[in-house]
């Protein structure tokens, strides 16, 4: 096999991908319909400029030109090749492209890692093969790649037998190769077209990150869209979206996996409580990525997402409605306020400038011009103020019929403020492709539906400014340790906890340093989740009561727990706070280290009332998270409520993410639960935790 001198990555592996000199195709059909055969009509029809070779043992022409019988048979090493034969061959005809050193080649076979545990073996081949030659390899189930710059059309996708593509700035890379042609033809109807699409298959070498991060200084590409079914390697992704974030080029993603679907719980409620959807949501907008959850939006985005800077810092917009059409008005602004998004009423200065200006408008939430709207001069005065008062963020003009029949009294007054420093965007109640045409080709934001006009400012000021990668460290092995063993991690996070003393359940009673009553629990490694078996005795008042609950925790366990290694009690002073928090860290598989701010006790279980964040984060950002969840509200003072000390949960949420950044102690998952709440100015306590460790991290018990 011969040996690559380097791995190609960056815009070496941009070139290779979309644009190479040489191309063969392996397996490519006669006919040009077939699947098979759709890559080589494709690249004729664009007028590729590099060399295309058909290679097929059974022909000697391929669609009117020469056919090869073998890939070594070639003139030359092509710099990519196109795998188009069947699953069986792929692993082989592989073999051959890096014995002969090929730099890229793409597989259009299916059959592997989706198909069970067979078919994973045969991609993990693959990938293995890939990284031992050097060359590297787009899928397995990839449709293709296209560079409509360079009329590099290497693709089966038989969506791209549309004729007059319109060109474009945007990148699409997409696990799904279907979802291409969807986006394709489109963005065709709404004249949104692409600098580049990839459909990215399998990644059983090159991953979706990677393809994107190896075109982030082509000057063609500003900005880039993805279609996600999972997070696999999602390091990769998140280092490709830190680079877009420094660069200005935005990133919208559409994730399917919205519906309930429960991380692997392991010991802790963590992974219950932060569903695999709510990770990806968090690791989305940590990475600065905006995700919407509507098909259209992720075609309609990228002209607000290039007006909305990512580090604008307004995580609730204040948007400003202006409309023609009370109806249309109210459909956005139910969408809107289901997102979290609040439409702000005009201030009494600007309703004077208004006003002034001999237009009269009713105070409310929304300005409904209604007929007179469609007045070129009135809605012109009216955008031109809006965008310049201080109580909006963005505004959204919301225009009637006349968007259809007569767009130069609505809709042009709208393009010609759409250079305003602040955002302007578009919704158009009725089916108007004219007007939609003509405010996309000015660049201004527009949208056909409420939804997805509501979705796109959403996930626009959902983002947050993506943060440093902490090294991520692979922790194989991780169990449970003691309670005691917990603390003793939260003392070197600095997260504050109650006092113990660790007694034998033998039944002698020792001496405490804290006064009584106290609370009495089984202290054992093997033993996660200690009310199951019976093991928590509360309210325990002096001596003779302590050598009871002793008596009973031993009885307790001999009949739930029988052959349980369990020998000792930990003994703590009883504390009530004004609320419970739960505070849970974890490593996940897909995003990396997380860190779970939830209401404790029934809320934490019931109402998924909770707040997620890629870790570590830091107090300014741990405050957000105690922000997002409701049942802390009443902390706030609400009504007269006793103030809780939501300063100190900040402070006791961001250290215990500081296990991001300590790698040497080896936890997987933490989590404390309950940590006690107590009154502004006294603190958080923490009075349960539960720690899963590798041994070598393991740390000596404190008290």
């Amino acid at each position: 096999m011969k040996q690559a001198t380097t791995i190609l990555s960056g815009a070496a592996l941009a070139r290779v991908l979309l644009a190479p000199a040489s191309v063969a195709l392996i397996g490519a059909s006669d006919d040009a319909d077939k699947t098979s055969g759709r890559p080589l009509k494709f690249l004729r029809a664009a007028g590729f400029k590099g060399r295309v070779y058909p290679v097929n043992p059974r022909r000697e022409t391929v669609q009117g030109e020469r056919a090869w019988a073998t890939l070594s048979a070639l003139p030359e090493v092509p710099e990519h090749v196109f795998v188009l034969t069947g699953t069986d061959t792929v692993e082989a005809v592989l073999r051959e492209c890096a014995a002969l050193g090929v730099k890229a080649a793409t597989v259009l076979a299916a059959g592997f890692g989706e198909t069970g545990a067979a078919g994973a073996a045969r991609e993990a081949a693959l990938g293995d093969l890939a990284r031992a030659s050097g060359m590297r390899l787009v899928g397995p189930s990839s449709l293709g790649i296209v560079n409509p710059g360079a009329g590099f059309l290497l693709t089966a996708n038989a969506a791209f037998a549309e004729r007059d593509l319109p060109p474009g700035k945007v990148f699409v890379a997409s696990h799904s190769g279907s979802m291409i042609g969807a986006l394709v033809s489109r963005g065709k109807q709404r004249g949104v077209g692409f600098a580049g699409l990839v459909s990215v298959g399998g990644e059983a070498d090159l991953s979706l990150g990677e393809i994107c991060a190896a075109t982030l200084d082509d000057p063609a590409i500003e900005g880039y869209l993805l279609f996600l079914e999972s997070l696999r390697h999602g390091g990769r992704l998140r280092a490709f979206a830190i680079e877009a974030a420094k660069r200005g080029k935005p990133v919208i993603a559409f994730k399917l996996g919205r519906s309930e679907a429960a991380a692997d719980m392991t010991a802790t409620h963590t992974g219950a409580l932060a569903g695999e959807d709510d990770v990806a949501d968090a690791f989305l907008k940590d990475c600065g990525i905006a995700r919407v959850g509507v098909l259209d939006a992720l075609l309609e985005s990228f002209p607000l997402a290039r007006r909305v800077d990512l580090r604008c810092g307004v995580a609730r917009p204040r948007v400003g409605v202006v409309t023609t059409t009370g109806g249309g008005a109210a459909m956005a602004v139910d969408q809107l306020g289901m997102r979290g998004v609040d439409v702000a009423p005009a201030s009494t200065q600007t309703l004077a400038t208004l006003t002034a200006a001999g237009i009269d408008v009713v105070p409310g939430r929304v300005l409904d011009l209604t007929l007179a709207g469609t007045r070129y001069e009135v809605m012109k005065k009216v955008l031109e103020t809006m965008l310049a008062a201080p109580e909006f963020d963005l505004v959204l003009a919301v225009v009637g019929s006349s968007a259809r029949f007569s767009p130069q009294l609505a809709v042009k007054p709208i393009i010609e403020c759409a250079d305003h420093a602040r955002p302007l965007a578009a919704f158009l109640v009725p089916d108007a492709p004219d007007a939609l045409a003509a405010l996309t080709a000015a660049g201004v934001p527009c949208f056909r539906s409420p939804e997805s006009c509501a979705d796109s400012i959403a996930a626009m000021y959902g983002r947050r400014v993506p943060l440093a990668m902490p090294p991520v460290a692979e922790i194989a092995e991780a169990a449970a340790v003691s309670e005691a063993e917990a603390y003793a991690v939260l003392d070197a996070l600095d997260v504050p906890r109650a006092p113990f003393v660790l007694a034998s359940l033998d039944g002698k009673v020792p001496a405490l340093p804290f006064d009584y009553p106290v609370a009495v629990k089984v202290c054992s490694a093997q033993i996660s989740h200690k009310t199951e078996v019976g093991g928590v005795v509360l309210g325990v008042g002096g001596p003779e009561e302590l050598r009871a609950a002793l008596a009973q925790l031993r009885a307790n366990l001999a009949a739930r727990a029988p052959g349980v290694a369990a020998d000792q009690a930990l003994i703590q002073p009883m504390r009530a706070g004004l609320a419970e928090a739960l505070i849970g860290y974890r490593v996940d598989p897909q995003a990396g280290p997380i860190i779970m701010l939830a209401a404790g006790g029934i809320w934490a279980e019931v109402a998924r009332d909770r707040s997620i964040r890629l870790g570590p984060v830091d107090v300014q950002g741990a405050r957000e998270m105690v922000g997002e969840v409701r049942a802390f509200a009443a902390l706030t003072g609400l009504r007269g409520k006793p103030r809780g000390d939501l300063e100190a949960l900040a402070r006791a949420v961001s250290a215990l993410s500081q296990l991001a950044l300590k790698p040497a102690l080896g936890v997987r998952e933490a989590e404390v639960n309950p940590l006690m709440i107590m009154a502004e100015g006294q603190g958080v306590l923490a009075v349960d935790a539960l720690v899963l460790q590798s041994p070598k991290g393991k740390m000596k018990e404190t008290t």
